[in-house]
């Protein structure tokens, strides 16, 4: 067993609730490793909180030993019915000489095998089913308990496929080995007690060595398979990551007409799938070869002894007949170990992956005593803060500073002074790795992130909303308010009546990130839900840097409101929207260079009023810009078209 693959998790150690963080156990579909999965999965098919989930357990383990036992006794009637035919009657029960009696007979067996099948199946449908919701449910809230910095470095399309595929897989191995792995086993060891008891040694050591050249040969074959499989695997992940991403971004395709290279790219992802999945049918085709002709060898040897023996007349044409039955009744559920352990084995190499997924730890986690932030005032301290991602490349250097209960506070500094990576601690993304950071005296490390992360509100730079509608897109600030409560957020961030005017209102549905809305839009959406959150402490994270000047000054006004006797951190990049701001902090390479009020930093002639004055030139072209265009506009309409344009 390779560390890799001791390294990885499995599901059964996380209790059904999925609360716990997993721990670590062998989960793989390497050699070895399968019974110890199927132990893992066992909670998941016999939930210690579900009663009647393990009656249905019981009850369709019933159903498929009276099935088996049905299915193995109709081969018994055939043989019967053949030496009716023949007139040989001794042993046959007398109520069965009949010849018609015993083809009835048989008959109404196989019709019981299958009715009892079919109800262990439907019994046993809830049970598999609430498996592989419990297992795919562990796996979603573990990715939501990972670091920011796992989901940025993911890629979205190929995670979807491997839950999927995982999902499937946990379905396949479920199904696979208590519906059909259990009774397998169970039939093939009747038939081989009945075929020893009825006709000798001999043929059970031809059946025995038949069997265990079949078992042998399948699991060889299947485990050369499975690095086919991965190979597969990997390609198809490969593939639907490139074509979600080229989705995602199909304006930017538009943009440089690169539709033809996104193809080209989606193809070589594609014809690497093709071959892996031709290799993985054509070594099929060998594997099923293989067993035939090992069946084949192993059914023609008993019945050239069977034969031999009929013409000697030690047997009857029934035993003939019935040694027949047997070994094809038999070769049944040997077929079905080969498609069994080979759905496994694929189902292990399809679940592998998202198993990889659950060993992935949570960068933050709760301490174990963490309690729930003290009644939040809003008073936010960063105390000699210092954080790296990476250690070779500090990010900030001993921040400091204090932001009073509602009051404001504003960060400034050129791109990567690190603005953006103070709202993330301060949202406890990250751990400082120097110092630390207080609200309300509360060191964030001490108590729950998700008391935390109530008591802050966010507007970002780039706001992304939910394929939902507006109503929704709102509301997530706080599911359980009513709509009125939703239309008066709305009305608040100055989105109300255009929402109202829309043809489907607050039930408009957004589109693939927001993107049937505007930026401006967007961002009231945002605001909106912000207010409706109503948390004591807000982040404004360049809430207008992507804005032109006319929407900036209207998003400024909603922002203005929001922030009222809230403790707000604003994040800027355009100094004009924290000209009154209590406090101006100005960033530089991780460390604080200036702090003030605005026009204290004004007649510091530092960094802020270089910033400050290069920004004023900025706007003041850009509105020369518009103002000269509105003339031109202004002189086509007041002076009409040109004599001479009509010549």
């Amino acid at each position: 067993m390779t560390d890799q693959a001791a390294s990885r998790v499995s599901p059964g150690n996380v209790p059904p609730g999925g609360a716990s963080q997993p721990k670590q156990a062998v989960v793989s579909a390497d050699e070895g490793s399968t019974i110890t999965t199927l132990v893992n999965l066992w909670p998941y098919i016999w939930p210690a909180h579900r009663p009647d989930l393990k009656g249905r357990v019981l009850l369709a383990i019933v159903a498929l030993v009276i099935a088996k036992f049905v299915t193995v006794l109709s081969p018994y009637f055939f043989a019967w019915a053949s030496d009716a035919l023949t007139g040989e009657t001794d042993g046959i029960p007398a109520f069965l000489v009949a010849p018609v009696m015993l083809v009835l007979a048989y008959n109404a067996a196989r019709v019981l095998a299958v009715a009892f099948n079919q109800l262990r199946d439907a019994l046993f449908a809830r049970v598999g089913q609430h498996a592989v919701r419990q297992l795919a449910n562990i796996t979603f809230r573990h990715l939501h308990r990972l670091s920011l910095r796992f989901h940025l470095a993911r890629r979205t399309g190929g995670l979807s496929r491997v839950i999927e595929r995982g999902v499937k897989g946990i379905e396949s191995i479920v199904r696979f080995t208590i519906l059909n792995g259990i009774p397998t086993i169970l039939e093939f060891a009747i038939m081989a007690a009945v075929i020893s008891f009825q006709f000798g040694f001999d043929y059970l050591l031809i059946v025995t060595v038949m069997i265990v050249a079949y078992v042998w040969f399948t699991i060889k074959a299947s485990n050369w398979r499975i690095a086919i499989r991965r190979e597969m695997n990997d390609s198809d992940t490969d593939a639907n990551s490139k074509a979600i991403d080229s989705l995602l971004n199909f304006e930017t395709v538009k943009y440089f007409g690169n539709e033809g290279m996104e193809s080209d790219r989606f193809d070589v992802s594609m014809a690497k799938y093709e071959r892996a999945a031709t290799r993985t049918w054509t070594s099929l085709a060998w594997l099923n070869f293989g067993q035939t002709v090992i069946l084949g060898i192993g059914m023609a040897a008993c019945m050239v002894l069977s034969a031999r023996a009929v013409m000697a007349g030690e047997q009857t044409i029934g035993d003939f007949v019935l040694i027949n039955a047997l070994l094809m009744q038999i070769s049944i559920p040997l077929n079905f170990i080969g498609f069994l352990y080979r759905e496994i084995r694929q189902g292990l190499a399809d679940i592998e992956t998202m198993f990889d997924l659950l060993g992935v730890p949570a960068e933050i986690q709760d301490k174990p005593d963490a309690e729930p932030l003290n009644a939040v005032e809003g008073t936010i301290r960063f105390k000699d803060v210092q954080f790296h991602y990476d250690p070779d490349r500090p990010i900030l250097k001993g921040i400091d500073f204090q932001l009073p209960a509602g009051k404001s506070v504003a960060i400034v500094g050129p791109s990567g002074a690190g603005k953006s990576t103070i709202s993330r601690l301060l949202f406890r993304f990250y751990d400082v790795t120097g110092g630390a950071v207080l609200i309300d005296g509360q060191d964030v490390r001490d108590v729950t992130q998700e008391s935390v992360r109530h008591a802050i509100g966010m507007v970002p730079q780039d706001t992304v909303l939910f394929n939902d509608t507006i109503a929704y897109n709102i509301r997530y600030g706080r599911p359980d308010a009513t709509d009125d409560e939703v239309r008066d957020a709305a009305r608040m961030a100055q989105i109300h009546n255009f929402i109202e005017n829309l043809p489907h209102g607050y039930k408009t549905e957004v589109g693939e990130r927001g993107l049937k809305l505007s930026g401006g839009e967007k961002q009231r959406v945002a605001i909106a839900r912000t207010i409706l959150k109503a948390p004591p402490i807000l982040i404004l994270d360049e809430a207008t840097s992507a804005l032109d000047t006319h929407t900036e000054r209207e998003i400024q006004a909603a922002l203005d409101q929001v922030s009222k006797n809230r403790s707000t951190l604003v994040i800027a990049h355009r100094l004009s929207t924290v000209v009154n701001a209590d406090q101006i902090i100005v960033l530089d390479a991780g460390k604080i260079v200036e702090r003030g009020t605005h026009g204290e930093l004004l007649a510091a002639e530092g960094l802020y009023a270089s910033m400050w004055a290069r920004q004023r030139e900025a706007d003041e072209a850009e509105e020369r810009l518009r103002a000269a265009k509105e003339h031109d506009e202004l002189g086509v309409i007041t002076r009409g078209p040109r004599a001479d344009s009509f010549v």
